[in-house]
């Protein structure tokens, strides 16, 4: 295996680079960081850095595979790179958590041997946002933190995820290290002894994640920083695919009100929720199973038999309110990226999938949604379900209507191959939710699972 030479004293780069499974030496660059545009954009000046930094440390080795980086912090047309001392630190944190920044990453490597020399550059860029803060809370995150080192002042690995509100785009490039332009560098130059050592490492499915171009978000919902393999852009696209799959087995509906009256409901649910990001879409399948559910990227669908089974739009609203509850958190996608299987082709395509690619896998994709969402998520569905529907006006008690009229027709027959029962938690256990929700008060019969008979299969 080819020596890896990291040209940077970056102490997150280092750490991101051992999780990677890299064995690295650290060779410090002595070339002093541009922070002048000139001609260059914000893109050229970290690539032309990054560039520098390897080539400074390439011309002191033999051979081996130097790696560079360099990162820089843009808002409103202004750069900031590393602080000079803490009050500068200050300045430039508060300034930043004030208004949305880009964060560029500049990466280079250069594969140094047999008296041949390959060179390739290239840059991300990210979107973060903070919260607003103010002199006690930055004060106290640098008694904690040292800001010093740190493109924008701010760790987002560390405690400084505790202000980042969301970010769009590449986490570990805020971190300062690219990973998944990285991984795509090496590949295209040619560097096969990294990619056996990658693919051979026990570390390999649990930093996934790292090499398929992930983004971490905080989810307002979860109250976490999740990973995701899929950009919002992808998971649309995946949704848009595996949507035209559906469209295709499964008829609409004929019914033009009937599809005016969802599509007009789902809007003000959607219009209330904690995610904008996206254009939802609404549609009426003509089937006479009473189910719901969500895709990847807001695509949410009602069977008519559903539709005709609610009483009133309160009703309909608690069920789309619970689709649009799962899009909000990124169930489908979770799910799918829980997967191995899809990881590991990730991986191995090291770039983000073609159309082409999406829509081969979608038929998967669908089938893996429609086997239903664990426990967990289904009941966060149903809690922001209730949330989403008051705040858009309806009456989120109806939900619980709603569940104890299809309990009442489940302990009648047996439940359909595709009922909205079939992988949802025991009624009670939603009703209990619900009215948790609600802050309402909760009765000795809500803990009680009566609905679980002797005949259903689920």
């Amino acid at each position: 295996m080819k020596r890896i030479y990291l040209a940077s004293k970056s102490k997150a780069r280092s750490e991101l680079l051992k999780k990677l499974g890299f064995r690295f030496k650290v060779i410090s660059s002595k070339v002093k960081e541009k922070r002048n545009l000139k001609k260059l954009s914000y893109a050229g000046l970290v690539k032309e850095n990054a560039l520098k930094k390897a080539q400074f440390v390439a011309g002191k080795i033999k051979s081996g595979v130097v790696i560079a980086a360099d990162t820089i912090c843009v808002q409103d047309g202004r750069i900031f790179g590393k602080p000079s001392n803490l009050k500068d630190a200050k300045v430039m944190l508060k300034k930043l958590s004030a208004k949305p920044q880009w964060l560029y990453s500049g990466v280079a490597v250069i594969d140094k041997c047999a008296g041949k020399k390959k060179v390739m550059v290239d840059c991300e860029k990210t979107k973060v946002y903070m919260d607003k803060l103010g002199d006690k809370e930055i004060d106290a995150y640098f008694k904690k933190v040292s800001p010093l080192g740190k493109a924008g002042s701010f760790d987002i690995q560390g405690r400084g995820a505790l202000f980042i509100r969301r970010i769009e785009g590449c986490f570990y490039n805020v971190v300062g290290l690219p990973v998944r332009k990285l991984f795509i560098i090496l590949k295209k130059l040619g560097v096969k002894s990294f990619l056996f050592f990658l693919l051979c490492t026990t570390c390999y499915i649990l930093n996934a994640a790292m090499l398929t171009g992930c983004s971490h978000e905080y989810n307002i919902v979860t109250g976490k920083q999740e990973a995701f393999y899929y950009s919002t852009d992808k998971e649309v696209q995946m949704g848009r695919s595996i949507a035209v799959q559906v469209e295709k087995a499964y008829k609409s509906s004929v019914d033009p009100l009937m599809q005016k009256r969802v599509q007009d409901i789902g809007e003000k649910i959607a219009a209330v929720s904690d995610r904008k990001d996206i254009d939802y879409y609404f549609a009426v399948l003509n089937e006479d199973e009473i189910n719901a559910f969500a895709l990847p990227g807001g695509y949410i669908y009602v069977n008519r038999g559903l539709v005709e089974k609610v009483e009133g739009d309160d009703e309909l609203a608690c069920v789309l309110a619970h689709e649009v509850g799962h899009i909000v958190a990124r169930h489908s996608i979770k799910k799918l990226q829980a997967l191995q299987a899809y990881s590991v082709l990730r991986l191995l395509v090291a770039a983000a999938p073609s159309s082409g690619e999406v829509g081969a896998a979608s038929d998967a994709a669908f089938t893996e949604i429609l086997l239903g969402y664990s426990r967990e998520d289904e009941l966060l569905a149903d809690q922001l379900g209730a949330r989403y529907a008051k705040l858009a006006g309806y009456d989120p008690n109806a939900m619980v209507s709603f569940l104890r009229k299809l309990q009442e027709t489940n302990k009648r027959r047996p439940l359909a191959p595709k009922s909205y029962f079939r992988t949802h938690p025991y009624v009670s256990d939603r009703v209990r939710v619900v009215k948790e929700e609600m802050g309402e008060r909760i009765s000795f019969s809500d803990y009680i699972n009566i609905d679980q008979l002797p005949h259903q299969s689920r």
